[in-house]
């Protein structure tokens, strides 16, 4: 019978799963692994350490950030993608071509990412590019949030065409704090009803064909005094007034913008509290510990689930053979070197 998953996502040090790893897997907190670039050699060798760490725990869910651009964790073996801010460049001059490139990419992205083994990665970015933000910079489509919407909801149905999820972020969106929330706490001071014309757009128009939001370590302060990852009021507004259903993810409770909730056990208390299903600790094996015993004896949402990939998964030597993957393949090549 499956395991109910926990509503904790840890990291690994390297691209082979230790024995202390695997013992730390079986801990029935964990519900996830995401991979950084340490863990990916290859996509080979991606889908074989997936497939180690299936044997430990099968039902595990397994991440990536694979966006594209300067966010793209696995090279090796995989289309190197344009950021997503590349594909926006041309969307005023050709919207419908834009469009349809965005829709290739989701797929592409989720075929592949499904070939190595993976059951998700956090994208699509949904943040609104003020021109502030190096940390979103680029990864945004645009700074039209119509247009956000528009090429990312094209994004989402690429992903779900390829059988995988989608995952917006950074709700209600970062790209109007100049402040990186790995480094610091951002402030942004704009009121609700400012930030509903511009940033939330996105959030609100496709709320509805998210599988998961990732919510963002920035303080909204018109609205509310906490980081909205902590704030059952920007949670509760995402489920009742955004109507979302889905798996709502922490950000890296190991960020700096994440401390001003406490310690880690509290930070993990805080979110959960607030509306998260499942929290993410990374680089910080001391307080991924921390976080596991904050957890004891809780269960993970029942639409975690959900999230697996259901379907009998890829081979890229067999997407290679399609002549979808070819030509877009070709094309967001081409794009990633422009």
């Amino acid at each position: 019978m499956t395991q109910t998953l926990g509503p904790v996502m840890l990291d690994l040090e390297g691209p082979r799963l230790s024995t202390d790893e695997a013992r730390l897997l079986r801990r029935p907190e964990v519900g996830g692994v995401i991979l950084f670039a340490r863990n990916t050699e290859s996509a080979a060798q991606v889908r074989g350490l997936c497939d180690e760490i299936r044997r430990v725990r099968p039902e595990l869910l397994l991440a990536i950030d694979q966006e594209g651009g300067r966010v793209q964790r696995l090279r090796d073996g995989v289309t190197r993608l344009p950021a997503m801010g590349r594909l926006g460049r041309d969307y005023a001059s050709m919207p419908e071509v834009t469009v349809r490139r965005c829709r290739d990419a989701g797929w592409l992205l989720g075929m592949e990412m499904a070939a190595c083994g993976l059951d998700l990665s956090f994208a699509p970015v949904l943040d609104v590019d003020g021109g502030t933000s190096t940390v979103i910079g680029n990864r945004s489509f645009s700074a039209d949030p119509q247009a956000v919407t528009s090429m990312a909801g094209a994004f989402i149905d690429g992903l779900h065409e390829a059988g995988m999820v989608a995952v917006g972020k950074h709700f209600p969106g970062h790209g109007g704090v100049a402040a990186d929330s790995h480094h610091e706490l951002p402030v942004d001071p704009r009121p609700l009803d400012a930030l509903r014309a511009h940033d939330l757009v996105p959030f609100t128009r496709l709320a509805g064909r998210l599988d998961g939001v990732m919510p963002a370590h920035v303080v909204y302060s018109a609205f509310d005094a906490r980081p909205a990852g902590f704030s059952p009021t920007w949670l509760g507004l995402l489920r009742q007034s955004l109507g979302f259903k889905g798996v709502i993810f922490s950000d890296d409770l190991s960020m700096a913008g994440a401390a001003s909730a406490g310690s880690p056990g509290e930070r993990a208390e805080a979110a959960l509290a607030a509306g998260c299903d499942m929290l993410l600790v990374c680089n910080d094996h001391a307080a991924a510990l921390e976080v596991l015993d904050a957890c004891r004896g809780r269960a993970g949402a029942q639409r975690l689930s959900r999230l697996r990939y259901g379907r009998a998964r890829p081979d890229l030597s067999t997407l290679e053979a399609l002549s979808r993957w070819r030509r877009v393949h070709a094309c967001l090549e081409s794009l990633a070197a422009d």
